[in-house]
């Protein structure tokens, strides 16, 4: 019973592999007749030409043919190649700072007292030779008095000078006057204590410079010390802006490059500033370079410590150019549409250097004159990509048969009368 069960489950077996193999011929021959006909039908399409989804017209070399409809229902747009002066522009941020060469310091010369303050708070508008405070000073005082005695002794020696003595009374009067300006006295204070014969008890300080006074370290009744700083002004007329520049766009800055700065503050207003000084050091930490930018501020309307978001615009040389969006990058080569005179896009592989503001340099590939693509080169690209691809499976649906039956060869169990019947078929109408 056992050797009747085990034959007739070798003979399912075998029934079973037999089945797969016949239903295996099947599914190839069936494949077979298919990649046939898809053949055929590629050669039709091949000599017609390829199609395009889009319902532009392709060649093999990868050119595209648009009507005038094309052109406007695809948005395309043209521009030029020619010879411009390359504008090499950044974007960089900066900070609003003063001018360091229009702030002074107004320090007593003398050691006294801070009798009365005329400026009295931080952030009080001057102008300049406005009187800031008047120190009484015992040294002052004394000196005052040596220009009357030296005055009068001028006098005296002029009415009893004996003839042929030369009197020396005048160099006494220029001394006393000399020394009292070295202590900050003006000249018309001087000669109103002439004028007056009247020694003053205070010495008033005027402002050196008109702006804001930025620190007021005096109060009323202090005493202070020669040397003493009282205030700090500043000149808000002219501001600076310290911008960062990266290390790799120093050498695309110069002194005399013009800014245009956007500051938070001020929206929608564009000021003008230009270039005056790029710092000779590298911040090692940041590998920025920091230049000054001066700007006017006759309004008041720029405040130091803002954020400001500027950009730099420097010309530089003249080169063969195209607009920067004429340029299709992908990434093993620059491809560029130029315009024939028969109406196609020819993609030509170009050498680009580099990109300043709106164009990019041209090294090699195109001439002067020329007319390129400057809008919708991805849709441009990918039919002429169909095109060629279209070219090279029509050129290879052939050997793609002969593939299949030498794989079938290999196969073993297999004979190839199964594999070539169905590929010598035709197929129904």
């Amino acid at each position: 019973m056992s050797a009747r069960t085990t034959a007739l489950g070798t003979r399912g077996v075998r029934r079973a592999m037999l089945l797969a193999v016949v239903l295996l011929i099947i599914g190839i021959g069936g494949w077979a007749i298919v990649a046939n006909g898809n053949r055929r039908g590629g050669e039709t399409r091949a000599a017609s030409g390829p199609a395009t989804m889009a319902g532009m017209s392709t060649s093999a070399s990868g050119s595209v043919t648009l009507t005038a409809g094309q052109i406007r229902q695809f948005g395309v747009t043209f521009g030029t190649v020619d010879v411009r002066v390359l504008t090499a522009e950044m974007r960089t941020t900066g900070v609003v700072a003063f001018d360091e060469t229009r702030m002074a310091q107004v320090a007593a010369r003398v050691g006294g007292f801070a009798e009365r303050l005329y400026v009295n708070a931080t952030g009080q508008p001057v102008r300049r030779g406005q009187p800031l405070l008047e120190i009484y000073s015992p040294d002052l005082v004394a000196a005052q008095q040596e220009l009357l005695l030296a005055r009068q002794l001028q006098r005296d020696v002029g009415q009893g000078a004996v003839p042929g003595v030369p009197g020396n009374s005048t160099d006494l009067v220029a001394a006393s006057r000399r020394r009292l300006q070295l202590l900050n006295v003006s000249d018309g204070q001087v000669d109103e204590i002439l004028r007056s014969g009247r020694v003053r008890r205070t010495l008033t300080l005027f402002a050196p410079v008109s702006g804001v006074v930025l620190e007021k370290m005096v109060l009323q009744g202090q005493a202070v010390m020669a040397g003493q700083q009282l205030y700090t002004i500043a000149d808000l007329g002219d501001v600076w802006i310290d911008v960062q520049l990266r290390e790799a766009d120093v050498a695309s800055v110069r002194t005399g490059t013009g800014a245009d700065i956007e500051v938070a503050g001020l929206t929608g207003r564009v000021l003008k500033g230009r270039v005056t000084y790029i710092y000779p050091t590298l911040d090692s930490t940041s590998r920025s370079v920091r230049a000054r930018v001066v700007i006017s501020n006759s309004s008041g309307l720029l405040k130091p410590g803002m954020y400001a978001i500027v950009r730099l615009s420097t010309p530089s040389r003249s080169a063969l150019a195209v607009p920067a969006s004429a340029v299709l990058r992908t990434g093993e080569r620059n491809i560029v549409f130029v315009a024939q005179p028969n109406g196609e896009l020819r993609p030509l592989e170009v050498e680009v250097g580099r990109t300043a503001g709106e164009y990019t340099e041209i090294l090699a590939g195109l001439a002067a004159g020329q007319r390129v693509v400057t809008s919708a080169q991805f849709l441009l690209d990918s039919e002429s990509n169909l095109g060629e691809l279209m070219k090279s499976m029509a050129g290879q649906a052939g050997a793609g048969d002969e593939g299949t039956a030498g794989a079938m060869k290999d196969m073993p169990g297999m004979e190839m009368q199964g594999a070539k019947a169905p590929a010598a078929s035709t197929p129904r109408r």
